[in-house]
């Protein structure tokens, strides 16, 4: 399996300027914004700038961010270089509605059933209430989290940790876990000019259980993907407890323990080579 991205960068539909240069960004993942990036007035040309942009074929992991009121009108503009769609205010009905109008646009384009995978962004009461089941859905790659929207239908003053939000984001890891997709994308930050806010909030998604986060300016990406991304200690340590049990293993056992006398057993094996998963992308 190759590496899942890390870090996703929001691209306004309706800027063809932006959306020419965005793949050389450093991003792991374009997402082109049909949705809150683009006033109503301007969704028709949002469509035309994105469904030119897919016209030529993708060199970075590209998606979609639909409305959920225009799943139709903005599905037609995939092509065979989209990756599938980001669906924002995820429920079980929307999604059944994105699956079927993916199977449209796959026999449409002569593409194989299930080419369109989909990110579902948990931003409603009912998308928590309902998580497992968004989990579940067919196509669904993993879960994304919006805050922003989320907040403002629960009432909630997110302080600067966001600690109000953490049992939301447990929901969604959980969920993720349990469906047996990957480990869901954090939320973006919203303050551009604090490096050291971002790198703090992005290290508590990953302490959280997030493996990825979205960005809203290519100025975040770096530090996003660092992150994201296991430095040589860490790398050398799980390579430790994998090489460790490995030799028990051989020897007939179950569980070993590492040069500083740690019992180590398959649950941390897992762990470990998440670790070394992860470190397979470059930092950059």
């Amino acid at each position: 399996m190759p590496p899942v991205a890390r870090s996703y960068l929001y691209v306004p539909g309706d800027r063809e300027e932006l959306l020419r240069k965005a793949s050389g960004r450093g991003a792991d993942a374009l997402v082109l914004d049909l949705e809150d990036a683009v006033t109503p007035a301007r969704k028709a040309e949002a469509r035309r700038a994105v469904a030119a942009a897919l016209a030529v074929p993708a060199t970075t992991e590209t998606w979609v961010r639909i409305n959920s009121d225009q799943v139709d009108a903005d599905v037609a503009v995939l092509s065979a270089a989209a990756a599938g769609v980001w669906v924002p205010k995820a429920e079980p009905e929307l999604l059944a509605e994105v699956d079927r109008a993916l199977t449209g646009a796959e026999r449409r384009l002569g593409l194989a059933e299930a080419t369109f995978a989909v990110v579902a962004l948990i931003e409603t009461a009912r998308g928590i209430l309902t998580c497992p089941q968004v989990a579940a859905a067919p196509r669904v790659l993993r879960l994304g989290l919006g805050e922003a929207d989320l907040a403002g239908e629960l009432g909630l003053q997110p302080g600067p940790d966001r600690a109000e939000l953490a049992p939301i984001r447990s929901q969604v890891v959980v969920a993720s876990a349990g469906a047996r997709i990957v480990a869901p994308v954090g939320p973006v930050e919203t303050t551009l000019r604090d490096p050291d806010r971002l790198e703090a909030g992005t290290r508590t998604l990953l302490r959280q259980g997030f493996r990825a986060r979205s960005a809203i300016h290519p100025g975040q990406l770096a530090t996003i993907n660092a992150v994201f991304t296991p430095g040589p200690a860490e790398v050398a340590a799980a390579r430790e407890v994998v090489d460790a049990l490995d030799r028990a293993a051989r020897d007939g056992s179950g569980v070993a323990t590492d040069a500083h006398g740690r019992l180590l057993d398959r649950a941390v094996v897992r762990a470990a080579t998440e670790v070394l998963r992860r470190a397979e992308r470059p930092a950059g």
